[in-house]
């Protein structure tokens, strides 16, 4: 388990996941941030509480830089 306190995440794979699995991601704190597919053109609300499932290894995502808050992600 990653715990990855208050900094956006650039767009990258999951070097250690399993291309035949999926990762949970946990979005926890007081921001307002949103969740970014690349390979899909897809961008996601990724507010606290949230829950993603993804192919980490095999689909580019990011988190760029919000407005306000703190964010903690589980992953």
């Amino acid at each position: 388990i990653d715990v990855i306190v208050i900094q956006e995440t650039p767009p990258h794979l999951d070097k250690v996941s399993a291309p035949s699995l999926l990762d949970l991601l946990v979005s926890l704190g007081t921001h307002d941030a949103q969740f970014h597919v690349l390979d899909l053109g897809s961008i996601f609300s990724y507010q606290p509480g949230t829950m993603i499932y993804l192919a980490g290894k095999l689909l580019h995502h990011s988190v760029p830089k919000w407005e306000k808050g703190e964010r903690i992600a589980l992953a």
